[in-house]
């Protein structure tokens, strides 16, 4: 496998997904192999940070006491402009086929992505 590009679950701004050189798969979470077709080693690139909302749920009951602060806030499913499915916080008022960008906030003490409508 290729040496780790950082991304957000390390620390840095940016989103990291995994490219099938045997198939053209593309896959979200890192992997030692493709999980369409067995290949080894996918290639690592970070991503655009746009997409288009697959899916949104307002989360309006704080899961933990360090989430309190953040309610209500947004869950997405976004379906990257690379090809993968990813799933990020982002603005309340998006709803299902917005396009997004993202850009990267601090929510309960860690890094996450946070989309918000394309301008």
């Amino acid at each position: 496998m290729n040496e780790k590009l950082a991304d957000w679950t390390m620390g840095a701004e940016a989103i990291v997904y995994q490219d099938c050189a045997a198939c053209g798969a593309r896959q979200y979470f890192r992997r030692s192999f493709c999980a369409a077709c067995g290949a080894p080693s996918p290639v690592q690139k970070r991503a655009s940070g746009e997409g288009i909302v697959y899916a949104a749920s307002l989360v309006c009951r704080a899961a933990t006491p360090e989430t309190r602060a953040h309610v209500p806030y947004n869950i997405l499913l976004v379906d990257a402009a690379e090809g993968f499915r990813m799933m990020g916080h982002g603005e309340n008022g998006l709803a299902i086929g917005d396009r997004v960008a993202a850009r990267f906030t601090q929510f309960a003490g860690r890094l996450v992505p946070f989309f918000e409508k394309a301008k």
